[in-house]
């Protein structure tokens, strides 16, 4: 795999208009999200936040396609399927909303949070694998005896932690988390913050989450840009500095 340079972003979109089931959610969605920075998505339910987000993470949902502008993940453009998404998606680490309620029931803790790696290669050491997992449970602050637990044996909290880790299990290079922090109390919350932080100041992983929440902003001192019936309506950085459009509908480009 290619490795980017300092100068690359993690992330670009220019002009880029998604739909989903053939009606435009998001469209004039232009910014620059560097390697090692934060993005913050905000705005009200229905402002095509989740649409946004799932076509850059390349999300396995077949009514969401790309139909203006351009946008690329680690170089790789959005708009091409087949390797080109199969790496987007390595090295992607995309934890969709609601993503712990929808953990396949099946499968154990441990298999959940293994497949992105199992799913790649069926030959792969399955004890550096156990290891991997049991370093990612302890760091979320869930017991090594979830492993051998299934889904719905844990509680909201749990599953969300869950999902997060399945999400950084291959260390990506970009995290797109729609609402993050979903269903967690504020110890736990604390934990997945710091796992998320660690991984940005270590490897310079690029950060493009889905909030509402101004903790959330400060926390990971992000950007902001603010979507509206799916145009953007602000950007700046952080909450004090985004700047509106005077008709709350023209778009901003970073």
């Amino acid at each position: 795999m290619q490795l980017r340079s300092a100068d690359d972003a993690a992330v670009t979109s220019d002009d880029l208009s998604v739909a989903r089931g053939g009606s435009r959610v998001a469209e004039g969605i232009s910014f620059r999200l560097a390697p090692g920075g934060a993005l913050a998505i905000m705005g009200p339910t229905g402002a095509g936040k989740s649409s946004l987000v799932g076509v850059l993470a390349g999300a396995d949902d077949p009514s969401l396609t790309v139909v203006g502008g351009s946008a690329r993940v680690e170089g790789i453009s959005v708009r091409k399927g087949g390797r080109s998404l199969r790496v987007r998606r390595y090295v992607t680490g995309y934890l969709a909303q609601g993503a712990g309620a929808a953990l396949p029931a099946r499968l154990t803790v441990s298999e959940v949070i293994g497949e992105p790696v199992t799913s790649r290669d069926r030959r792969v050491n399955q004890r550096a694998l156990s290891l991997r997992i049991a370093g990612l449970l302890d760091e979320l602050q869930l017991p090594l005896g979830a492993a051998t637990k299934y889904p719905y044996e844990l509680s909201s909290g749990m599953r969300q932690r869950v999902a997060l880790a399945r999400a950084l299990v291959l260390d990506p290079r970009v995290f797109i988390g729609d609402d993050p922090y979903a269903n967690l109390d504020l110890e736990v919350r604390q934990a997945a913050r710091d796992a998320l932080l660690r991984r940005r100041g270590e490897h310079a992983m690029a950060m493009l989450v889905v909030t509402n929440d101004p903790v959330t902003v400060a926390e990971l001192d992000a950007d902001v840009l603010v979507l509206r019936a799916g145009h953007p309506v602000g950007f700046g950085h952080g909450m004090a500095d985004v700047l509106w459009t005077p008709d709350g509908g023209s778009r901003i480009a970073s």
